[in-house]
């Protein structure tokens, strides 16, 4: 390995596109708040999830990150910006410390065959 993460950030695998968690890192850095990086991290799953044909319509798995169970209600509200329709399955867990210091993290899985 030479200079990249030890991590794929999105693999696809026969129908299925999987995305490492995502979070709302910026030009400029980390926003200040849980919803900000959110709102970029769900951003940055959409880009992945494009560059194999995939959208968030797609997405039958997430699994969430928080650094505290107390922005677990701005989470579900800023998450349902994203995924407008029939929400996918979701775990949300809350973890002691995230990646440079990230309030939230976000993962994905997408299902590109028929139902």
């Amino acid at each position: 390995m030479t200079g990249g993460p030890p991590y794929t950030p999105v693999v696809r695998a026969g129908d299925w596109v999987v995305v490492s968690g995502q979070v709302g890192l910026t030009p400029d850095g980390l926003p200040p708040t849980m919803a900000e990086q959110l709102r970029v991290a769900l951003g940055h799953l959409e880009d992945r999830l494009a560059e194999h044909g995939a959208t968030v319509e797609q997405v039958v798995k997430t699994t969430v990150f928080l650094t505290t169970m107390d922005d677990y209600a701005e989470m579900n509200r800023v998450y349902l910006e994203t995924f407008t329709g029939t929400p996918p399955a979701r775990s949300a867990v809350a973890v002691a410390e995230l990646p440079i210091g990230a309030l939230v993290e976000v993962e994905a899985w997408a299902f590109l065959g028929a139902d």
